[in-house]
């Protein structure tokens, strides 16, 4: 599955380069700061990191040192909570450092919860689900609106709302779409279909291999038809005819039978089977 991408503007927008009103003073100048000093954001909503991956940074810290500073804020007792960059500071740790270059802002325990959470949601390593759910959260806890979520993220008002959307799919598809099973784009698919049709067009997608644009035709072609009928239902009564000569075929087959008349007054009409063993039931039958 693609990595999910186009979510690094939304820290621009808080940490530096555009003017978004965070009430937090301009950032000071960098200051090298012992890691003792240091701590984690206590609302950090990230609360596993890979060890395997932190030793590889710490690795690469040793032999290049620290190459982008972290952002942090000044607490009441001589301490700096982290605002972004704890992985960077739990490698340095481990790389036996000392000190850490940072930046330091002024900003409000609100502001800080929610630049914890666009910076979570901008790791390229999330699924669209993680994702999703990471723009619940800004919603949820940070009283944000769509329109002002989506500045903050670096995202359209129509991605935020397709990304917000997957979480209203069922159990089974985020499952997928969290695996890498289906990709985004089979996710948005299948929320146009039918609620009770999705987990069956989930397998369908699975099983065959389909698509993206082979998805998206199939329920094109399904909520066509779970629409047709209905419509024609409304349009068209048919004879009195017609439902007795149903009735009768039904007391000689027990599948299903349907009976459409065209516009230019001709027709057909359907006998479904099960299976190949029916097709000799229904000769049979057709023969006496």
């Amino acid at each position: 599955m693609k990595k999910q991408k186009g979510l690094g503007r939304g820290l621009d927008a808080i940490f530096g380069t555009e003017k978004i009103d965070l009430k937090a003073a301009p950032m000071s100048k960098m200051l090298e700061i012992e890691i003792s000093k240091i701590i984690p954001n206590p609302t950090q909503p990230r609360t596993e990191f890979n060890e395997e991956a932190l030793d590889e940074l710490a690795d690469s810290i040793r032999q290049l040192g620290i190459i982008q500073p972290i952002t942090v804020r000044k607490a009441d007792d001589e301490k700096y909570i982290i605002i972004s960059g704890e992985r960077r500071w739990r490698a340095a740790q481990r790389a036996d450092l000392t000190s850490l270059p940072a930046y330091v802002r002024e900003v409000d325990d609100e502001n800080l919860h929610a630049m914890a959470l666009v910076e979570n949601i901008q790791r390229q390593d999330l699924n669209a689900i993680e994702i999703a759910l990471g723009m619940q959260r800004l919603l949820d806890e940070c009283n944000l609106t769509q329109d002002a979520l989506s500045e903050k993220v670096g995202k359209k008002r129509s991605s935020v709302a397709n990304y917000l959307r997957l979480l209203k799919l069922p159990n089974e598809i985020q499952l997928a779409l969290k695996e890498g099973l289906i990709s985004m784009g089979h996710a948005k698919a299948i929320a146009g279909a039918p609620i009770e049709e999705q987990v069956r067009l989930v397998k369908k997608c699975l099983k065959k291999g389909l698509s993206v644009r082979q998805t998206e035709e199939l329920v094109r072609a399904l909520n066509e038809q779970c629409s047709t009928p209905a419509r024609e239902q409304e349009e068209e009564e048919y004879p009195e005819s017609y439902l007795r000569l149903v009735e009768r075929l039904e007391q000689l087959f027990t599948s299903e039978i349907a009976i459409k008349r065209s516009k230019n007054g001709g027709g057909r009409i359907t006998i479904g089977f099960s299976d190949d063993s029916e097709i000799e039931r229904i000769i049979e039958r057709l023969s006496k």
